[in-house]
């Protein structure tokens, strides 16, 4: 060339190439240009490192394979199965369905899995909720405590509460495979063959641990059998015989008492032989049972019922009249009733049940002292207290009676959040906690002052509420707020002591809604101001009954100037007149000019002002809105 550039001659590579088209930037395969930008970061592999560094990269790489391994929730909301470097054809991950879960096998895809956890953990409320739907609520009766009782202890795990439900005919005690559900003492009734007796559920007797609620519990069950006139032990009949069944065994055959024992278990009739085993435990009453399925339950209580007492209880009804049951529902049941002293039942002319005892469950978050309180108020050891939050799971429930009242109180589970509830037994006593409010009279809120008003008191505090029940707020632990020492500070924080004013403020700022509901501080470690509590339930019970004439509340209508209602106009509504139509809560039917849903403002403003005419202390008032010149529907 003319440039002095070298020419290629023919057959070289270089002439090759610059026969071959060019292709344009756009047309360049990506393998052979670089990319623009910062290079993508790539794990080194251990050869191409420092021999120094390998140990250092080989340890941070386990590392982060073992967290990608492990689940970042708990072993009871991730049951999943992991698989090792197991992986199907071309490198694709295998996904392993497990209860209804979908997991990946290197932990990738953790928002499905979340997903899934999720569902999972709402179908486990639905089954739990299903199964408190077919549980009893009932209670003892306060006359029942004549009859004569038998008692039903045995190990962790036999089947104890199992055939209690069976023998009481209701799912009154909480039934699960987690062993230790049942803690207190719950009893029941029973009858057979026309004669009635009263039954006791005990927790699972460990004697020699020493371990703060295993000993609590063996205390209870100690309870339960010095009062027993007959004794049921239950055993496994599908195990071999364990140390706690044999140190049981002892310590009943040196008490004295009736003592059956029940070799549960037994479902098939190939397994009755096997009972013959657990004559051993020196028992001559060795009955083979199967308390799921109910073979060999009558053979049972055919022989614990020949060696009990016979008492004859009858129960004496009368009719209330109109006028009784006037007085009834605005003064209280009348207690000067002589006839059977105290047994009497008074029915009401048109069929309900007026209870003669007033209900008091006892709510409120775990740990916040509901079982101590119960203990206070009942002056006895009835419930198991503990510093473990969650130690109540069956309600327990004592009667009480002073100044010719009957009190029953009932100590229900803590309630906690969905997402804070992992086993089944504390789902179960969550819910069932809820069902005792709804089946109670008048409701403890128990609220921890060293903690004060938790969003989780407020939830609590409106499933009273919205259940009618009556509410009082209960502050308790006060003296750990007010105690001083030598500094003038609080012993329990080192802070300035509480001011009670103060603190009231607080509590009613948080709990607005509750604005009628009384408040008390007291201390139920130490007994203080527990004689209030006592006041306040009978006011409250009394309020709860009340009723008011139609005439009165006519003459109410007239003398409130519904005007300072702020309401807005479309929502306002013309009483012509109102009445009531229902006691515990009191219920109000208002006969208007619109069928429509009262404003929540003109709601509270008339509660406000029936609240300041008649009082109803305690207790939430109900409307009902019925509109006079309603056109029917055709």
């Amino acid at each position: 060339m003319g440039n002095g550039a070298a020419v290629p001659r023919e057959g070289t590579p270089m002439a090759q190439r610059d026969g071959k088209k060019r292709l344009g930037k756009k047309h360049r395969q990506a393998s052979t240009r670089p990319k623009k930008g910062r290079a993508p970061k790539i794990a080194p592999t251990t050869g191409a490192v420092d021999p120094r560094k390998r140990k250092v990269l080989s340890t941070k790489r386990a590392s982060a394979e073992k967290a990608a391994r492990a689940g970042k929730k708990s072993p009871d909301k991730e049951r999943r199965v992991t698989l090792g470097g197991d992986r199907g054809q071309a490198g694709e991950k295998r996904v392993l369905p497990l209860h209804g879960r979908m997991t990946t096998s290197d932990g990738a895809d953790r928002r499905t899995r979340d997903g899934a956890s999720d569902a999972h953990e709402e179908r486990d409320w639905r089954e739990v909720e299903l199964l408190a739907s077919q549980m009893a609520t009932g209670t003892e009766r306060a006359d029942a405590r004549e009859l004569p009782l038998i008692a039903v202890c045995g190990r962790p795990n036999v089947g104890k509460s199992t055939l209690f439900n069976r023998l009481t005919g209701s799912r009154r005690s909480i039934v699960g495979d987690e062993p230790g559900i049942t803690r207190d003492r719950i009893y029941g009734e029973i009858e057979w063959m026309n004669r009635d007796a009263r039954l006791v559920d005990t927790g699972g007797v460990i004697p020699d641990d020493e371990a703060l609620i295993p000993a609590e519990i063996f205390r209870q069950a100690r309870v339960a059998l010095d009062e027993a006139d007959a004794i049921v032990m239950v055993v496994d009949g599908r195990t071999e015989l364990a140390s706690p069944d044999m140190e049981l065994a002892r310590l009943l055959l040196r008490g004295g008492k009736p003592v059956f024992l029940a070799v549960n278990k037994m479902d098939t009739d190939a397994m009755l032989a096997g009972a013959e085993n657990f004559r051993r435990l020196g028992f001559r009453n060795v009955l083979p049972i199967s308390a799921e399925h109910g073979s060999g339950i009558g053979d049972l209580l055919d022989a614990v019922f020949a060696v009990l007492p016979k008492v004859d209880l009858e129960e004496p009804e009368s009719m209330l009249t109109t006028n009784d049951q006037a007085a009834e529902d605005e003064d209280g049941p009348d207690f000067s009733i002589d006839p059977a002293a105290t047994r009497v039942r008074r029915l009401r002319s048109h069929g309900e049940y007026q209870s003669r005892e007033t209900k008091i469950a006892i709510i409120g978050r775990p740990n916040v002292g509901k079982s101590t309180l119960l203990n206070a108020l009942t002056g006895t050891s009835r419930a198991i207290v503990s510093p473990i939050a969650g130690t109540t799971r069956d309600a327990v429930d004592e009667v009480v009676e002073r100044g010719g009242h009957t009190f029953r109180f009932v100590d229900t589970a803590g309630i906690r959040r969905k997402g804070k509830t992992k086993l089944m037994a504390e789902k179960l006593s969550v819910i069932m906690a809820r069902k005792h409010l709804e089946a109670a009279d008048v409701s403890l809120l128990v609220i921890d002052a060293t903690e004060g008003v938790a969003a989780l008191d407020a939830n609590i505090g409106g499933y009273a509420h919205e259940s009618g029940r009556s509410v009082i707020i209960v502050v308790n632990k006060w003296d750990l707020m007010t105690k001083t020492g030598a500094d003038g500070m609080r012993l329990f924080d080192g802070k300035p002591p509480a001011n009670q004013k103060v603190y009231e403020q607080q509590v009613r700022d948080a709990l607005k809604y509750l604005d009628y509901a009384p408040l008390l501080f007291i201390s139920a470690a130490d007994g203080k101001n527990i004689d209030q509590v006592f006041k306040k339930v009978e006011l409250v019970a009394r309020e709860r009954r009340k009723r008011v004439t139609t005439g009165q509340m006519n003459r109410f209508l007239e003398r409130v100037d519904f005007q300072r209602a702020s309401v807005p106009m479309n929502r306002r509504v013309r009483i012509y007149y109102m009445t009531q139509a229902a006691v515990a809560p009191p219920t109000f039917v208002l006969f208007t000019d619109k069928d429509v849903k009262l404003h929540f403002a003109f709601e509270r403003f008339l509660a406000n002002q029936i609240r300041e005419s008649f009082g109803f202390i305690g207790s939430p008032i109900w409307f009902k809105v019925k509109a006079r010149n309603k056109k029917k529907a055709e």
